[in-house]
Formats: structure tokens, sequence, C-alpha cells
């Protein structure tokens, strides 16, 4: 009896993954390292200090920037799976109908653009409805985000969708419950492991996006990663290393809440 595939098998393939590991977590095992590092050098370790951690701490603008940041990439990626929760209903609670392809290539459309593309286009956009209205505060950068992390969230959300089995759905309609009752206690709780990975996806793409920030943002209105990207042009510092050391903490603890969320789910 012929043994079924499996690329496991195949010659060299443990090397290979061994390789794309370490290509991929040796650079951030590195920053992590030099971000405890007592010198002001990026290139010789002298030593374990916490001090770039309490100068990031003590940065006023670093404080700024990382709360602008979480603010944005909350409020954007809140708006952005809501509006991509109904995205997905609409287009797969639905029988197949002309036109619907069209739809799924518009949502996604976004993923395809080149962001330099999206982000000059958004600039030319708002100095217009800068001019008109002489507003200049953070609505612009929330909206460009917000309908940047769509497709981001739409895409967990609407595989969630099509995989779930509609019975219970229908099962809930038959048994006279409205449309609104049937999709907040059989859709929602079914459906909601997708929500929190559209959410979390769209919040890291807010939260790390530089280029549509960049042309976006007024005087005075850095994130956090167009500040690092300004201090990098200047100087390079530990301070830099520590900061981005703890994102990736915070991140790692957005990835274990998620898990921890859905495995009690389940």
């Amino acid at each position: 009896m012929a043994r079924r595939f499996s690329v496991q098998r195949q010659r060299g393939f443990t090397t290979i993954a061994i390789t794309c590991f370490f290509a991929l977590y040796l650079p951030i095992v590195v920053l992590v390292f030099y971000a405890f590092n007592s010198a002001d050098s990026l290139s010789s370790f002298q030593g374990v200090s916490l001090r770039w951690f309490a100068r990031a701490f003590e940065n006023q603008q670093v404080v700024d920037a990382s709360l602008r940041s979480l603010q944005i990439a909350a409020v954007a990626a809140t708006v952005a799976t809501v509006a991509a929760t109904m995205a997905a209903l609409a287009t797969t609670r639905t029988e197949p109908y002309r036109g619907l392809t069209l739809k799924y290539a518009f949502i996604n459309q976004p993923l395809m653009v080149p962001e330099i593309v999206t982000a000059v286009a958004l600039l030319i956009f708002f100095a217009r409805i800068k001019i008109w209205t002489g507003y200049t505060g953070l609505g612009y950068l929330i909206a460009a985000h917000t309908a940047f992390c769509v497709p981001f969230a739409y895409l967990p959300i609407r595989a969630r969708l099509e995989n779930m089995d509609s019975t219970l759905e229908k099962a809930a309609a038959d048994l006279y419950a409205t449309p609104w009752k049937a999709f907040r206690y059989v859709t929602l709780p079914l459906l909601w492991p997708g929500i929190l990975a559209g959410f979390m996806l769209a919040f890291v793409i807010s939260l790390d996006d530089v280029v549509i920030t960049e042309f976006v943002k007024s005087a005075g209105q850095d994130t956090l990663p167009t500040y690092m990207l300004g201090q990098i042009r200047r100087t390079i510092t530990p301070e830099m290393n520590a900061i981005s050391a703890l994102f990736l903490l915070m991140s790692i603890c957005v990835v274990i809440v998620f898990f921890v969320v859905n495995r009690k789910r389940v």
C-alpha cells in the first residue's frame, strides 16, 4: 500500500524549517538582548541594565506617541472589525448572486493596492477636507487606519463564517427566534473567535503602520512607529530596542489572552 505524501518526510525539510525559524526570530532575540545593554553602543554589550527602559518611560515624546498609537489602533480596529463583521455576514449568509465576487474583490482591494498609492490618495483627499473644514485632529488618522484595516479583519471573520454550520441558525429560526436573537444567541457566540482574530490582526496592522500615517498625520501627531523612524534618521540608541521590546511583550500578552479566551470558550 502506497504511503500518504507528507512534506515532513521530504529530505531537507527539518533543515529548511530550522533555518526559516532562525531567520525570523534571531533578529528579534538580538534586539531584546541589546535592549538590556548598559552601554550606549548597539554593537558592544558591556553589561545588563534597565537604563534604556527607564529612559523610554521618562521620555515624554515616547509616552505621548505610544498612547497616541494605542488610541488610534484601538478605535480603528474596533470600527474596522464591526464593519468587517457586517460585510462578512452580508457576503456569506446569502445565496450566491451576480456581483457577489465583485463585492469580495472590492472589500479586499486595499490588500492588493500598494500602500504608497493608498497613502498619496488619502493625503490628497484629506487635504481638501482640511481646507474646507479647518479640522486637523486625529480623526483623519483614525479614518485612514480604519479603511486600511477592514480587509484584514474581514478575512478571518469570513473564514470563520464559511466554516460554521448554518444548521443551528436555521433551527433558531424554526423556533421563532427573530433574526437579531438568532444572531445574538447563536451566530455571535460561534463567530466570536473569528471576530477576536480579526480585531487583533487589525489592531496590529494599525499599530505598526508607517507609510499611511506618515502621509496623513498633521504636525504633532507622531505615532510610535513614525517617532522611531524619525529617531533612527538622527541617531540609534538602545532606547529604540527597549521600546521595541516593550511592544513585543505587549503583542505576546495579546496572543496569550486570545488563546486563553478561545480555550475557555471551547
